[in-house]
């Protein structure tokens, strides 16, 4: 990626790869359970699983696998009976890329095993949520973002807080609901994604281009 403005914008490259670095480090998430199909039932599952696998069967419909648009349903279904929760919505938008970022067989669904592991996590970071919205406006401000982040298994630095501030927060700095979660699936698969790349455990990835793209466009 040669050019006169190259310079700069490796530059602010570098720079955002080691953030994510610094903080994939210290991310231990639970890998996402391989793929199964639904009608599997492991004789070694709990009760809490089987009956996860049944919800499941009737969310996902005649295909066992939930879509974008089964998802934003899910979701919007959900954040309608928390009035303590501030949100204009899930999007079509935010709903792909979730699915996209969890995808891990590119079928432009989610299977059982991809649903329940973000499902269990939209779960504890709704509670998260709550618990950081110490002002009860519904949203979490700028002041309480770092301690929610962190509550929530990411310990980033003022550079990428700022910077998902300005993605994610609206003009006065509150974060809403769906736009939490999303930045939340969001850095999840990135830091996942970062250290099955990292085989050596150094910090540093070397990707193709070809890499980069898919990586970066799907999601």
């Amino acid at each position: 990626m040669g050019g006169g403005s190259g310079g700069g914008a490796g530059n602010m490259m570098g720079t955002f790869m080691n953030m994510i670095s610094e903080a994939a480090a210290q991310y231990t998430p639970e890998p996402p359970p391989p793929r199964s199909h639904a009608s599997t039932v492991e004789a070694s599952e709990s009760e809490e699983v089987r009956q996860f696998r049944r919800l499941f069967a009737q969310l996902a419909g005649d295909d066992m696998e939930v879509s974008p648009t089964e998802l934003m349903g899910i979701l919007n279904k959900v954040v309608t009976r928390h009035a303590d929760l501030k949100t204009d919505g899930f999007s079509i938008d935010s709903c792909r890329s979730m699915v996209a970022v969890m995808d891990s067989d590119s079928t432009g669904k989610l299977g059982f095993g991809e649903f329940k592991y973000l499902w269990d996590n939209i779960k504890k970071w709704q509670a998260v949520y709550k618990r950081y919205d110490a002002d009860r406006s519904g949203t979490i401000g700028r002041s309480e973002l770092p301690g929610a982040f962190e509550a929530a298994g990411f310990r980033l630095n003022d550079q990428l807080y700022n910077m998902i501030v300005r993605r994610y927060s609206d003009e006065s700095g509150n974060m809403d609901f769906d736009n939490y979660i999303s930045c939340l699936v969001r850095l999840d698969a990135m830091f996942r994604a970062f250290k099955a790349l990292d085989k050596d455990g150094d910090g540093k990835i070397k990707v193709t281009m070809q890499e980069w793209l898919q990586l970066t466009m799907y999601s």
